[in-house]
């Protein structure tokens, strides 16, 4: 049986929540897989169902586990893989490319005059006109996603007429600049949502996200795209697939 600090009782269902992420972290309860019911718990934590249900419940409301009427509690699965590998896709076509139905809604979208980190990065004028565009990603009916970008006008003027609703970003941007999508540079980092993208995400302004930033370049090396996507942690995955690099050092 776990060992639990019970000098505290209000912090019992903290060690509840962090007991059972650790069984799903290390993998020892599966995805799509039931926990253990309520009593199943109780009995093996001896713990009280109060302490149980609000430590279960914390660990639904992050995304980890779904409960589900007259089955019981299982361990999520991501709603949404994103592979990664040396072809540049954007999320959307990514998704299609998956067989993922997902919808996307516009929360944002207006011209703004650059400052200087949006002007160096985008290569234009600090002053100059671009484009904010802000749009969330939903796959049955749950936010997986919030790409924020800054768009150069320069590099496509026509972008301020287009649906970005119902248009993937880079088929746009290739059919209306006339020029396909080159390269981009791609940057990783760990964060907590905040106030605002939390509330764009549906999640805790504390939730863990994964901040993607990006620059997108046009085959004729003209940055177009400057932005970043925000991923839910429990709601999207990240794949890839590499191969041992021949010739290093040491084989």
């Amino acid at each position: 049986m776990p060992k639990f600090d019970r000098s505290d009782g209000e912090l019992l269902y903290v060690q509840v929540s962090d007991y059972v992420r650790e069984k799903i972290y290390s993998k020892e309860w599966g995805v799509n897989e039931p926990i253990p019911s309520e009593h199943e718990l109780m009995d093996m934590l001896q713990l009280s169902r109060g302490t149980v249900q609000k430590g279960i419940r914390q660990l639904v409301d992050e995304g980890l586990l779904v409960q589900q009427r007259g089955r019981g509690t299982f361990v999520v699965q991501p709603l949404m893989a994103r592979p990664s590998s040396n072809q540049l896709l954007s999320f959307g076509e990514s998704m299609n490319a998956q067989g993922i139905e997902f919808r996307t809604r516009v929360v944002a979208k207006r011209i703004e005059h650059a400052n200087l980190a949006v002007a160096e990065n985008l290569q234009i004028e600090e002053g100059d006109e671009y484009m904010y565009l802000v749009r969330v990603r939903y796959v049955h009916r749950r936010a997986v996603m919030l790409i924020e970008s800054h768009l150069s006008l320069e590099a496509c003027p026509a972008l301020v007429s287009a649906d970005f609703e119902h248009e993937a970003l880079f088929a746009i941007v290739e059919r209306l600049s006339g020029h396909r999508i080159g390269r981009s540079e791609m940057v990783y980092t760990a964060r907590t949502a905040g106030k605002a993208r939390g509330a764009w995400l549906e999640c805790d302004e504390r939730a863990p996200v994964l901040d993607l930033d990006q620059l997108v370049f046009l085959e004729d090396d003209m940055p177009f795209e400057w932005g970043s996507v925000w991923l839910p942690a429990n709601r999207c995955v990240i794949s890839n697939e590499t191969r041992r690099a021949r010739g290093v050092v040491g084989e």
